[in-house]
């Protein structure tokens, strides 16, 4: 397991700081982790989960045939 900081969050998601925190609030983005003190970080599989159920929503609108996401990468 490994746990990830803001800035990686952003770079793999590509939104913003103040959408991230929004979306966390709306409960459709997974909550960070108190590392102690003022910081916190993310677990990386759950960020990288959430990714792949924007990409299952983005093919299943578009009725775009399921295809195995195991081949599926974030990059980092």
């Amino acid at each position: 397991m490994r746990i990830i900081r803001l800035t990686e969050v952003i770079d793999s998601t590509g939104l913003a700081r103040s959408t991230i925190y929004k979306y966390i609030g709306e409960g459709s983005f997974p909550k960070p982790v108190s590392l102690g003190g003022r910081c916190a970080g993310w677990v990386e599989s759950e960020v990288h989960d959430w990714i792949l159920a924007r990409i299952e929503e983005r093919d299943l609108a578009d009725g775009t045939a399921l295809r195995p996401t195991s081949h599926l990468s974030v990059a980092s």
